[in-house]
Formats: structure tokens, C-alpha cells, sequence
């Protein structure tokens, strides 16, 4: 059987096709889980310069969340503003 007679219209094999799919709900998720881990790590290395031990870590996590998570959101809406409505 030929490999290119399972590919779909625009060339692409099935997993791809899913793939492709999925990336706007995986964008949506890397923006929180990025806000947060850049919260938290820069909350982490400006501790340790400055020697203020939780001080910048809780600010700069809370900070992340809260970016990350208007991020996450402003995704989704944006996300179910393209569906159309059954």
C-alpha cells in the first residue's frame, strides 16, 4: 500500500493533521505554564543576588500566575470566539 494514499487533502498524514489541530490549545497552555516558570525563576535568581530570601520569589511567582493566567485566558476566549455556534 502507498504511504501517500492515507495522507489527507492538504498533504498531511492523519497524526499530523491532530497535531496541527492541537496547537492553539497547546499555545494556550505554554502561556501560563511560561508566565509561571519565568515568575518563578527570575523570583529565584534575583533572591539570591539581593539576598532577600522570599521576598522576590513570592512577588515575581504571583506576578507570573497572574500574567500567565490572563494569557491563558485571553487564549481561550480567543479560541471559542472562532467556533461557530452549533
Amino acid at each position: 500500500m502507498d504511504p501517500d494514499s492515507k495522507k489527507g487533502d492538504d498533504g498531511l498524514s492523519p497524526m499530523a493533521q491532530q497535531m496541527r489541530s492541537a496547537q492553539p490549545y497547546l499555545d494556550a497552555v505554554w502561556k501560563l505554564v511560561g508566565g509561571v516558570g519565568l515568575g518563578v525563576l527570575s523570583g529565584y535568581f534575583l533572591d539570591r543576588i539581593f539576598s532577600t530570601k522570599p521576598l522576590f520569589l513570592l512577588g515575581l511567582s504571583l506576578l507570573g500566575g497572574a500574567i500567565g493566567f490572563y494569557g491563558f485566558i485571553r487564549a481561550a476566549l480567543l479560541l471559542t470566539g472562532k467556533k461557530s455556534p452549533p
